[in-house]
This record gives structure tokens, sequence and C-alpha cells, in this order.
């Protein structure tokens, strides 16, 4: 990873002033974003399953038998989390391909590149994700 790379693996996108939102560059920029992304978790995924396969033991000990089934449920919970966000990156690809990516689903203004680079699966922009946030508050 060179200097100028995010924790996330990617460089910041340049914004250029006077630039078109959502233009050719910056829709390549988050394409390759969400297919990383999607890559890695599907590696993820590969390696529990063969890890899963690899270890399953059958241990005559309750306690040792118990302890890997605790850590094989821990690990499909996680699983299961990474195979929702997997779908979530598959609708943002499609959204990407549609030309609606970047916009927020509630209100059609532009999420803003950093809060995407933040969250690529982002649908909504940061005042009608707060007004979400405040509302599901509210109903607890």
């Amino acid at each position: 990873m060179d200097s100028s790379q995010t924790d996330a693996g990617f460089t910041p996108y340049e914004t250029v002033k006077g630039e078109d939102y959502m233009n050719a560059d910056q829709v390549k920029h988050f394409r390759k974003i969400l297919e990383d992304w999607r890559a890695q978790l599907m590696e993820e995924v590969d390696r529990t399953v063969h890890h899963m396969q690899d270890e399953a033991a059958n241990f005559p000990d309750p306690n040792d038998r118990a302890t890997q089934e605790e850590e094989f449920t821990l690990e499909l919970r996680t699983r299961d989390r990474e195979r929702k966000l997997i779908k979530k990156i598959e609708e943002s690809l499609k959204d990407l391909d549609k030309g609606d990516y970047g916009y927020c689903e509630s209100c059609g203004t532009e999420i803003g590149i950093r809060r995407l680079e933040a969250r690529p699966t982002a649908t909504l922009c940061i005042d009608c994700k707060t007004l979400d946030e405040i509302r599901e508050k509210n109903r607890v």
C-alpha cells in the first residue's frame, strides 16, 4: 500500500474544480472500490467454507465439541452479515450502471464523494440519514 492510499486500500479521489458530479472518472473510481470490496468479502466466504470443512471434527469431549460449534456459529454469523453486505455492494454496482449511484434515494441530492468513500453503499445523503436515525430512535 503506497502512502497515498487509505486503510481501505484505495487512493482518495482528487476532485477537479468545476467537474461534473459522478462523471466517468468518479464512476470508475467507485466501481473499483465496490468490486475490490466484493472480491475481498467473497474470498473471506470461501476461506470460511474451507476452514469449516477442514476443521470439522467430531470431538468426543462435549466441551470441545461445544467450543467448536460456538466458533462456527460466530463465524457463520459474521459471514451472514458479509453476505448481506455483498448484496448491498451488488445493488450499488447496479445503481452505478443505471446512473443512480451517488444520489440520495430519498431527496435526490448528491451524497458526496467523501461520504461515498467512507461508506460506498450509502443510499442517503447525510441530512436524510440523520433524519432517518432520529425517526428510528424515536420509535424505540
